[in-house]
């Protein structure tokens, strides 16, 4: 097939959208089965979604320039099926109402054929039922929970799942860090929190260590004092958080202010460069799992970096790599399927097997997840520095 003209990658930024009430929600999913494409356009139509504003912005910028990369690359050579990839693009404002709403446009609106995200569990359980209602694949770049792909056999990840990452981290905390307790602080409000801090627990147990407490906060409190008493008495050797940057930065800093001594232990959410802005050097000689580290001298991995601090004038955290791997899947699967039709590229996802990626090879499983395992980083003058590497065990 000829290959169309190389043309620029249009991304388009959608302001804000109305927020999705139940009712309105499901008279969509009522009538939206099989959406018919637009078969004038030249381009391939693939949707990011993120909170490309909120507390957490850093993530979905992050991704949505990994994404754009890939785009860029691909196009620069030839694109996919002859046609140049067009990356559209999605405020969901960091709720999970507009994640819905977000995706439900992007479908309906702009016809595209694929979609990447959401970052948080959360918006991608929201959203997720949207994408199968539509028959429209979607991958999430770092959605951890373990319920986001049982939303349907449309969804997809390229992340790991909890239950790897909570695994990995008790195995570093028991066998690197010889800890024999450990405290817990779990954001109540969030999926990815909660999993995650019970995937940990049972792990850490099961390797013989003891769970001290398991304390709960919500998203963007400020004062931690009562937690982090309770926290205190205990003495743990470890002080889990699973959590996002923000509140991790501020849970750090009071821990600290208040004598608490543990080792500060981390997950995929604190990776931002954020952190060590808010916790200063509260995060000094903290550790937390991530889906890589940019100073791993992996030929691929470094081509990658180079490739982003050239675009971005910065360092490319874990979000931006998985994006990145995330579209460039997307892309490798409309190749092999021969289309862009939504149940011949989900049957090609499905069948991945040994893609190479930034993040580790892809294979799926029978549940949509790639069999990945995380590396430990460390907070080392105020960046994270590869500390162990479980990808291989």
């Amino acid at each position: 097939m000829a290959v169309s003209a190389c043309r620029p990658l249009r991304i388009r930024v959608v302001p804000r959208v109305l927020r999705a009430a139940p009712l309105i929600v499901a008279a969509l999913l009522a009538a939206v089965c099989g959406v018919e494409r637009n078969p004038s356009s030249q381009g391939i139509e693939i949707g990011f979604f993120g909170a490309l504003t909120g507390p957490e912005a850093t993530f979905a910028l992050s991704g949505k320039n990994g994404a754009k990369l890939a785009a860029d690359e691909i196009n620069r050579s030839g694109g996919v099926l002859g046609r140049q990839i067009d990356l559209v693009v999605e405020d969901d404002r960091n709720e999970p109402a507009e994640a819905a709403s977000a995706v439900s446009k992007l479908i309906t609106r702009d016809h595209v054929v694929a979609l990447i995200g959401e970052n948080a569990s959360s918006r991608s359980l929201a959203a997720a039922p949207i994408a199968q209602t539509y028959q429209v694949p979607m991958i999430s770049p770092s959605s951890t929970n373990v319920e986001v792909t049982r939303k349907g056999d449309y969804i997809f990840r390229v992340c790991f799942i909890d239950s790897a990452q909570g695994k990995a981290l008790a195995l570093f905390a028991r066998n690197h860090l010889h800890a024999s307790a450990a405290a817990i602080l779990v954001d109540a409000r969030s999926d990815y929190s909660v999993g995650l801090a019970r995937s940990f627990r049972e792990s850490f147990t099961a390797l013989g260590g003891r769970a001290l407490s398991e304390t709960m906060y919500s998203e963007g409190d400020n004062d931690f004092s009562a937690q982090l008493t309770s926290v205190r008495a205990g003495k743990p050797d470890v002080l889990f958080i699973p959590g996002y940057y923000t509140d991790a930065g501020l849970i750090a800093r009071q821990a600290r202010e208040l004598g608490i001594e543990a080792t500060l232990l981390g997950c995929d959410g604190w990776d931002s460069p954020k952190l060590a802005e808010i916790g200063g050097q509260a995060m000094e000689g903290a550790y937390l799992s991530n889906h890589y580290s940019f100073d791993d001298p992996a030929p691929a991995v470094q081509k990658f970096v180079a490739a982003y601090r050239s675009a971005y004038k910065t360092e490319p955290d874990s979000i931006a790599a998985l994006s990145y791997d995330a579209l460039r899947l997307a892309a490798d699967a409309m190749a092999r399927a021969g289309s862009t039709e939504g149940k011949r590229v989900r049957d090609a996802l499905a069948a991945t097997k040994g893609f190479e990626g930034v993040t580790g090879t892809i294979t799926m499983d029978a549940d949509r997840n790639p069999d990945k395992l995380p590396v430990i980083l460390r907070v080392q003058d105020g960046r994270f520095r590869f500390a162990a590497d479980f990808r291989e065990k």
